[in-house]
This record gives C-alpha cells, sequence and structure tokens, in this order.
C-alpha cells in the first residue's frame, strides 16, 4: 500500500489566486520549522541568487543565522544583493562568488574559492539556470540548456561533494537541491543525442530535458551517497515571472499566463522559494531524499494530478534508475574531459 504523500501545506493550495495569497513564502517556512536564527555555523550555497527565486531562497537561509554562500554572473548585482540582505545585522555571514555556469571552468574556480573560504558545506541549492534560450552552446561547445543547467551543476556538485560528505553525520545530515521544473514533462533527456545535434531544437524540449537531468541527478546522487548522510531531492519551485522568461518576449508571456485561471496559479518569488527552502531545512527531508516536491509537499504521478502543468505531478521518465546511472558516468566522462583539455 502506497504511503500518503508528504504535504503541510496542501489546504494552503486549494484555492490560490495569485501571488501573496495564502500560499507560503519561504520565510513562513522557516518560522514554521522553528529555525529563525537557530542554524549559527550552518554553511549553505546557493547558485543564482542576483535575482528572484534566488535572492529569496538566500534571503530566507540568511534568516537562520547560516552562513550563505551565493554565485551569479554579474559581481555588482551579486554584491548588491548581499547588502540587501545582510543590511538587518543578523549573524551570519552572506559572501558573493562569481560563477558562469556555461563555463566549467569557472565553476571549478567558483568551487575552488569557496573552499579557501569554508572547509564546511552542509547543503549545496542548484538554482541557477537558463530557459526557452534560443539554439546555442556553452562555451564548452554544449547544447545551452544542457550544459549550463545540468553540466554545470554537476560539475559544482562533484567539485563539493566531499566536503558535503565531510560536514555531514547521523544527527545532521548534508543536502543536496536540485531546482528542477515542471517543465521536466516536456522531454525526457535523449543519453544518444545530449548536444540535440540530430532533432529538430525546441526550446522547451531542451529544457525539459535538463530539468529531467535536474531530477535524474537528485535521485542517482540520493542512490549513491544517501547511506553517506547526503541526501538530495528536486523541486519545481512553481509557475513565476523570471529572468527565465527574458528569451521568449513579452507577448508569450502574457499568452501563456495572461487566462485568469493560470494567472491565479502563479506565485511571488517569496512562495516560489517555499519549496526549495523546506527541502533544503525541513525536518522531513533531514534523513531521506530521492523525492521530487512541488507546492511545499511530495510530488505524485502526473496522471493522479488534477492541477494541470504547475501542479505537483512528475512525469513517468523522472524516475529511471538505470538511465540516471549511465547520465551520471557521461556527465563524469565530459566534465574530467573538458577540465583536462
Amino acid at each position: 500500500m502506497a504511503s500518503t504523500p508528504i504535504a503541510p501545506y496542501d489546504k494552503d493550495h486549494e484555492d490560490p489566486n495569485g501571488p501573496g495569497d495564502a500560499r507560503p513564502t519561504a520565510l513562513k517556512v522557516i518560522r514554521d520549522q522553528e529555525l529563525d536564527g537557530k542554524l549559527q555555523g550552518k554553511v549553505f550555497f546557493v547558485t543564482g541568487c542576483t535575482n528572484g527565486i534566488g535572492v529569496e531562497t538566500a534571503r530566507a537561509l540568511h534568516a537562520t543565522g547560516a552562513d550563505v554562500y551565493i554565485t551569479g554572473r554579474d559581481t555588482a548585482r551579486g554584491e548588491e544583493v548581499v547588502r540587501r540582505i545582510t543590511h538587518d545585522g543578523k549573524p551570519g555571514k552572506v559572501v558573493f562568488i562569481e560563477m558562469h555556469l556555461d563555463s566549467l571552468a569557472s565553476v571549478r574556480d567558483a568551487a575552488s574559492k569557496f573552499l579557501q573560504l569554508s572547509d564546511t558545506l552542509n547543503c549545496l541549492i542548484c538554482n541557477a539556470g537558463v530557459g526557452m534560450h534560443p539554439k546555442a552552446l556553452t562555451r564548452d561547445g554544449f547544447e545551452m540548456h544542457f550544459g549550463t543547467n545540468h553540466l554545470g551543476h554537476f560539475a559544482l556538485c562533484e567539485a563539493l561533494k566531499d566536503t558535503l560528505l565531510k560536514s555531514s553525520s547521523p544527527s545532521y545530515p548534508s543536502r543536496l537541491v536540485m531546482v528542477s521544473s515542471r517543465s521536466h514533462l516536456a522531454s525526457s533527456v535523449d543519453l544518444e543525442d545530449l548536444n540535440l545535434e540530430t532533432a529538430t531544437y525546441d526550446a522547451h524540449s531542451a529544457y525539459g530535458a535538463s530539468k529531467t537531468a535536474n531530477i535524474w541527478m537528485a535521485n542517482e546522487v540520493e542512490r549513491r551517497y544517501g547511506s553517506h548522510h547526503l541526501h538530495a531531492t528536486s523541486v519545481h519551485p512553481g509557475a513565476v515571472v523570471s529572468g527565465l522568461s527574458r528569451h521568449v518576449g513579452e507577448d508569450f508571456m502574457k499568452k501563456l499566463f495572461g487566462p485568469p485561471e493560470i494567472a491565479k496559479l502563479i506565485k511571488s518569488a517569496e512562495q516560489a522559494a517555499a519549496t526549495t527552502i523546506w527541502a533544503a531545512v525541513g525536518a522531513e527531508w533531514q534523513h531521506q531524499g530521492g523525492k521530487y516536491l512541488a507546492d511545499v509537499q511530495e510530488g505524485v504521478p502526473s496522471e493522479t494530478c488534477t492541477e494541470g502543468r504547475t501542479g505537483p505531478g512528475y512525469a513517468p521518465h523522472a524516475f529511471d534508475e538505470e538511465k540516471e546511472r549511465r547520465l551520471w558516468e557521461l556527465s563524469g566522462d565530459i566534465v574530467r574531459a573538458t577540465l583536462s583539455d
């Protein structure tokens, strides 16, 4: 008999009414977990923190008193985020590190800089990403979505994995949170054509494949390292207007989110960061992982989900042990070969 999905805020999601409605924010999750100022000495690393969900993720973590290391491509914007978050004078450092996920060398250098600053890492949150990008390649020659959203984060995790494991304990396991998307329903990962060279390019499918890769990576980390007190989950933040939409234009966004029945599902950035925070600090995930989370609840198979494109449902291809293993091995080969050139 299947267990009942963990869903502490299911009632708050029954009647969505747009940004700022009853659905929880990241800070509400922190307070409901009674973690205000309670994580001093813990260390978090969050990618993609110069706008939107990343900023609110970092802000909520700062409220716990933890040290928070954030990344982005623009140092000036990153330092401004640090000033905005830390002006309250609460304990816990917020440190910006420049990192370009479309360059594996930049990822390696950012990880190295972090390790010079801290010998502890309790949670890695892979939040950054590109979406709906026109056909293009990363600096290393990989399809933009796959290279940035997956390979960049895979390389970062590999560089920081030993520190995550060293920092873990039975009483406080380390965590990895992969920010995926419900767009993973659009495509699995073609392990024979990772660069999408043979198929007709479609930005939505390319983005969806990279988000499936995020789920697979979390599942594989849980399988490999869960017994060593490193747990991994993947999350869908929900419908939110963010920087990922910059490549599709205003008309497309109006068409996508304009209908009233869709507009009421949109979350604020503060609300969209709630599931990430729940995965990162929630007591429910302290000793388990390998799950897909959405709307601050455990995901369910998409065919049983009634909320359409924004609900907590995951695709049948989201859990595939053999393909997860193969993607992990291929990614390791690719990253090692690229960084050895």
